[in-house]
């Protein structure tokens, strides 16, 4: 593309967090006056950041590297997946508006395919004659638009996406089909590509959209499409993929989605801490990081050559070449030990287990420049002994996530990868995977053993307990159902259920997080949470609240210093007393999950309890106060009486 050409291929940015979470690949992006779908990893390029390939790995600064992650998303994708990389970018958008960095990005693709004119209410394709664009200021990629000349003057009107899609639960995407929907599935008797209009009338009771073919007078409203009868009159889904410009075979009938609805992409991502594999040394932190360099070297030889490229000139200066090999036979040793990575009940990868033995072990690793964590000699203070048997500052953190897919209409289940069907990122395997990291801090607490075991006998066989269970068999039921259309297979009534444990330290956690967050200042939404709760035959049971935004506020020291003592005592003591009343009681204290309900969570809502999507790892659900607090039965209480 020329230097000075007025068609310029940016149209707007967003935060890397944002390509992970809200709009990654396949989903689509609401910009000032049009909406985009991100496109396929086939269409990504990275020429021109300066590094290699794939065969370069080590001097491609646009890898990110975290082998226990790279590991988990080899076991659910391929092993062909070598690699982490970040969105494609480059520095120098403001000072050089026509440079290489402003063609460098993530591809999109305007979506949907079908446009209306905001002044005569014109609907076309979007690849007709129609339509123009215009992207000829290179500080205001935002400005960029598509207009129609009409009305007096042939003045230009601003062109908007129609606002409606089809989405099936395989996972396609399509355009809504108006002209075909216009004439009741058959063609225009007056013309071959007539001129169809869309007038939006508004209504208090659902769309009221009008859409009329304006040669043969046909006249048809959106509404007829919408429900479930609506769906009998939509033909069947064409197994469209737009993201990869694909189409498959499909026998699902399609749902109507209105552009932006929350429900056209869930991402599914895997995220872990960079954690020194077994409690191991910087030097074993090392290792592990940039093993995929170092499993294949024949022998100690090789290292002295090993040392005259980046990064190992520097990264493993502070070593001998016998320690150097000394630490890749044990790291060796522990691949071959492992066999691969653990798996979970319903196939996702033990993630948590190797952060949960660092931070349990008695002796914390050594500092490195992506994990930092300590405890005081007396690391619990004596008014909490009974409340936390061990408290972690972790003053440094690294934290990688990897997208490896994602679904329409329902979100991924956390406990079963293969409940819904999920999307592929490329149209072969892909050889790597989008990711981001972001370092923080964090505080790492862990309950007293003999507390939360005592506690599990006592709400066993507990009314309060055994609804929360019921209400989970339901929801299992109901999404399986209504997903398949097939009879429940009763023996996964409960299978992912997270048990008595997983409530109590995943309703604490949010008590401080909340607490935090009005306290010391802390966005909310600027935290996240870890859950490491076992069961019978594996008793854990900690939280990590943590700092899990790529800016200075989570990186200044100020959440590690709540873990001092006379801090920690006060914010424990509000968080605890204040999860005793809610504005909501009694509707909130007395809820708990009743037939047919299938909410999963009992005393729990916005006021008290619920924080942001990113937070919760889980949702929002398995969240009731009771079993912290004593605001019913003091025996559901794990805390009994507060500090």
């Amino acid at each position: 593309m020329a230097d000075f050409s007025t068609y310029r291929s940016r149209v707007g940015a967003v935060r890397p967090s944002h390509l992970m979470f809200t709009s990654g690949v396949g989903s689509i992006v609401d910009l000032p006056n049009f909406s985009v779908l991100v496109k396929g990893l086939d269409d990504w390029d990275y020429r021109g950041l300066g590094g290699g390939g794939i065969d370069d790995e080590a001097r491609d600064p646009t890898l990110i590297t975290e082998p226990r992650l790279l590991a988990a998303v080899q076991a659910l994708l391929s092993k062909t997946v070598a690699e982490l990389r970040p969105a494609p970018w480059m520095p120098g958008t403001d000072t050089n508006p026509n440079g290489q960095a402003a063609r460098t990005g993530v591809p999109v693709m305007p979506f949907p395919g079908w446009m209306r004119c905001t002044a005569c209410n014109l609907l076309a394709r979007i690849d007709s004659t129609a339509f123009g664009f215009e992207n000829d200021r290179p500080n205001k990629p935002h400005e960029a638009r598509f207009f129609h000349e009409c009305g007096k003057g042939n003045k230009k009107r601003l062109v908007v996406g129609a606002r409606f899609v089809l989405a099936c639960t395989a996972g396609h995407l399509d355009d809504f089909p108006y002209l075909e929907f216009v004439h009741h599935g058959g063609q225009c008797p007056a013309a071959a590509k007539p001129n169809l209009f869309m007038e939006d009338r508004g209504g208090n009771i659902g769309a009221n959209v009008r859409i009329f073919c304006k040669r043969c007078g046909a006249d048809r409203n959106i509404r007829e499409a919408m429900g479930k009868r609506g769906r009998e009159r939509l033909p069947y889904c064409r197994g469209r993929n737009p993201h990869l410009g694909t189409f498959t075979a499909c026998e699902n009938k399609p749902h109507v989605l209105v552009v932006g609805a929350s429900n056209q992409w869930f991402p599914q991502t895997l995220s872990a801490l960079a954690v020194p594999q077994g409690g191991g040394g910087e030097l074993d932190a090392q290792v592990a990081k940039f093993w995929a360099n170092l499993e294949n070297l024949p022998g100690p030889q090789m290292l002295p050559f090993m040392r005259t490229v980046p990064p190992f000139s520097f990264e493993f200066e502070k070593w001998t070449d016998e320690e150097v090999w000394a630490a890749i036979e044990r790291h060796r040793g522990e691949e071959e030990a492992a066999g691969g990575e653990q798996q979970g009940p319903q196939g996702y990868p033990d993630l948590l287990t190797p952060e949960w033995e660092i931070f349990s072990s008695p002796h914390l690793p050594e500092p490195t420049d992506d994990f930092t964590a300590y405890r005081d000699d007396e690391p619990v203070p004596p008014l909490l002994k009974g409340y936390f048997s061990d408290v972690v500052q972790v003053e440094r953190l690294r934290e990688v996530r990897a997208v490896i897919g994602f679904t329409r209409l329902d979100a991924p289940d956390p406990e079963d990868p293969q409940l819904v069907q999920r999307v592929p990122l490329a149209r072969s395997r892909p050889t790597w995977v989008p990711a981001s990291e972001v370092r923080g801090e964090g505080i790492f607490l862990r309950l007293p053993e003999e507390l939360l075991t005592r506690w599990e006998g006592q709400v066993a066989d507990s009314e309060a307990m055994r609804r929360h269970r019921e209400a989970f068999g339901r929801f299992r039921e109901y999404r399986y159902s209504a997903r398949t259309g097939q009879p429940f297979d009763e023996e996964h009534r409960y299978s992912g259920w997270p048990g008595p444990r997983y409530y109590v330290l995943h309703t604490l956690s949010h008590l401080l997080i909340r607490t935090i967050a009005l306290e010391c200042g802390y966005n909310s939404a600027s935290l996240a949470e870890r859950i490491y709760a076992g069961d019978e035959d594996d008793p854990r049971g900690g939280i990590l609240i943590y700092t899990a935004v790529p800016d200075a506020e989570g990186t200044l020291g100020g959440l590690v210093s709540l873990a001092r003592p006379e801090e920690l005592v006060r914010l424990t003591r509000r968080a605890l007393a204040e999860a005793m009343t809610c504005s909501s009681d009694p509707l909130c204290s007395e809820r708990l999950p009743r037939k047919p309900e299938d909410f999963l969570h009992g005393a729990a809502c916005h006021v008290c309890l619920f924080v942001s999507e990113t937070t919760c790892e889980r949702g929002n659900r398995f969240l009731d106060r009771r079993f912290v607090v004593p605001i019913d039965d003091p025996a559901l209480a794990v805390y009994p009486e507060l500090p």
